[in-house]
């Protein structure tokens, strides 16, 4: 089993040496690496050639999440290829195996496999990684989410069909919805696990969730949040996040950024969309989360976890 592995990077000599250390590790040895940095000014693309890793550079200002991909899978030459953000780092030694198995059946074009949040992560991104990832994998999932975090595709289909470049996010779910459209199936591999580190301040998570709006809106045309929405997701999840908090006996220290992590993830949601109506059940509830609580730690494997060098 071979693959390539993409990874887009900015700006990213903190974390990229962990995550090229846990491929090191990994069960599928023949990876080739391909490195997209979009003008880093730190030691970013030095640290990938030391680990191998073939680079592509982007321009800044030509950058966009669709782009930057659609050059890294050009520069591929396996027909499976792995797309992973440049600040995640695989938990176990078979991440890679894990993520690639779902392609034995010729219908997948992608799968993608479970984050987790890291040391630093605020409590409510716990939370939406345990809702969006959870314990058990789906052989062929009947919607559309998935993220390129940590992903793989089938590199013949997206030669037919190349992520779009116009969009301001989620282009990942724009893929997956043509691809089933066009008869594909989309894996969940829930034993291909990462962490993902995030250490957002307010303003990013209200940018990342007003792009990510405006992008779902672009998809789905019909899709809708409005006033009401707002304030009942923003509601209803601090009250679940702080019930959650105080029950795990963590409120004290993440009371504060419960409460600024969901405004701005909601009122970056209404930024985005200014309007109003569900689009469906299921991949509304996926994309807004709020009831409930979810466990937050991931079920325990009898594969040993890497043991990463600090």
């Amino acid at each position: 089993m071979n693959c390539s592995l993409v990874i887009r990077a900015y700006n990213e000599e903190e974390h990229i040496g962990r995550l090229l250390e846990g491929i090191s590790h990994q069960t599928v040895r023949d990876v080739e690496i391909i490195l997209v940095d979009s003008g880093s000014t730190d030691a970013t693309a030095s640290i990938a050639a030391h680990y191998g890793a073939k680079i592509v550079h982007i321009k800044p200002e030509e950058f966009t999440f669709g782009r930057s991909l659609n050059l890294g899978l050009a520069a591929a030459t396996r027909p499976l290829a792995a797309i992973a953000s440049a600040h995640v780092y695989p938990v176990y030694p078979d991440w890679l195996e894990r993520l690639l198995e779902p392609f034995d059946d010729p219908a997948v074009a992608l799968a993608y496999g479970k984050q987790r949040g890291g040391e630093n992560s605020k409590f409510s991104e716990h939370q939406i990684f345990a809702r969006w990832y959870p314990d058990q994998s789906a052989a062929r999932q009947n919607h559309p989410f998935c993220n390129n975090a940590n992903a793989a595709i089938r590199r013949a289909v997206w030669e037919t069909h190349p992520y779009d470049e116009t969009l301001t996010g989620l282009e990942d779910l724009a893929w997956a919805k043509r691809a089933q459209a066009d008869g594909h199936a989309i894996a969940y591999a829930a034993e291909a696990e990462v962490v993902h580190v995030h250490n957002e301040t307010p303003r990013g998570v209200l940018n990342r969730y007003r792009r990510e709006a405006m992008a779902f809106k672009q998809i789905f045309p019909e899709a809708h949040f409005n006033l009401y929405d707002f304030v009942r997701n923003v509601t209803a999840s601090i009250g679940f996040d702080l019930l959650h908090a105080a029950r795990t006996r963590v409120l004290g220290r993440s009371l504060a950024s419960i409460f600024w992590f969901r405004w701005n993830q909601f009122r970056g949601t209404h930024q985005g969309y200014r309007s109003a109506s569900p689009l469906t059940p299921e991949l509304r509830q996926t994309f807004y989360y709020h009831v409930g609580w979810e466990k937050t730690e991931s079920r325990q494997r009898e594969v040993e976890p890497i043991r990463y060098n600090e």
